[in-house]
């Protein structure tokens, strides 16, 4: 049996694609090749004069409509207008969580609010914003969410603890998410970024400049490559990562390890290993 599709889809329409962040060098990105792709976009972002250009150069360039809100998405009362918005479009059948952030201060030097907004960012809103789009998909049954988060989700000691915490949250929520809705067309992809040539390295003040070529991915090449994965139905996508059987076999062994996670513990273990 065929799922309905929303009468607000018209035919040949991939529907919209609500980006978060998409001012950033990746968002923007992601704007650009999702209208080239037949997707048009909702771009919400923090800076209105800089999201208004590339939304009208976009509309100019590929004809797609390109709607556009300015959010903050630490702030509840933003969050909330984001939320409504993918629980009240109906023509959404892509969300791009790409909003994040982080630090590279050690915990003990680091303000305490400050961490608790890099939460707000990576956590709190990642989990409101999925679970407002999560049962129109469902109703639907079919609808994509791309959840951006640095590698340091797997590296999760550097460059800050918390961050690291953030961005390991994204992962495990990811694959939690595609197991929870696997019995439906919902596609969920992680991107996992390495090192990037983004406006990201300006907000923590380290220079892009001092690390070496062959560590660093072009934005460009990171979306590109991300989307490429997509298409593909990659659950987990490490642009960055020259051999993805490396991945395999971590998640692999991960796996080995689950089911021997909840025993009772043995009389003769006598010590316990230090990681």
């Amino acid at each position: 049996m065929s799922n309905p599709v929303s009468p607000t889809i018209r035919a040949g329409f991939k529907g919209t694609a609500l980006i978060t962040d998409a001012s950033s060098s990746v968002g923007a990105i992601y704007a650009d090749r999702l209208a080239r792709r037949g997707h048009d976009l909702i771009l919400v972002a923090r800076d209105r004069q800089s999201i208004d250009a590339h939304a009208s150069f976009l509309r100019d360039d590929t004809g797609q409509s390109v709607q556009v809100i300015v959010a903050n998405l630490e702030k509840k009362l933003d969050l909330r207008r984001i939320e409504r918005e993918l629980r009240n479009d109906s023509s959404i059948t892509l969300l791009v969580n790409n909003a994040t952030a982080t630090t590279s201060t050690a915990l003990m030097d680091s303000d305490a609010n400050c961490l608790c907004r890099i939460i707000d960012l990576n956590v709190i809103a990642l989990v409101r914003l999925t679970h407002s789009i999560v049962p129109a998909y469902v109703r639907r049954g079919w609808g994509s969410i791309i959840n951006v988060a640095p590698v340091s989700g797997i590296a999760r000691e550097v460059p800050n603890v918390v961050g690291g915490g953030a961005r390991a949250f994204a992962l495990a929520f990811s694959l939690g998410l595609h197991k929870e809705l696997s019995q439906g067309q919902i596609r969920i992809q992680a991107v996992l970024p390495g090192t990037s040539a983004t406006d990201f390295w300006d907000t923590l003040g380290s220079p892009l400049e001092d690390l070496p070529d062959r560590v660093v991915t072009e934005a460009e090449e990171l979306v590109d490559a991300a989307l490429a994965a997509f298409d593909e139905g990659e659950l987990i996508t490490i642009p960055s990562l020259p051999n993805i059987s490396d991945y395999v076999a971590y998640e692999k062994a991960r796996n080995n390890l689950v089911p021997h996670l909840s025993f009772r513990p043995s009389s003769a273990r006598s010590e316990v290993s230090s990681l």
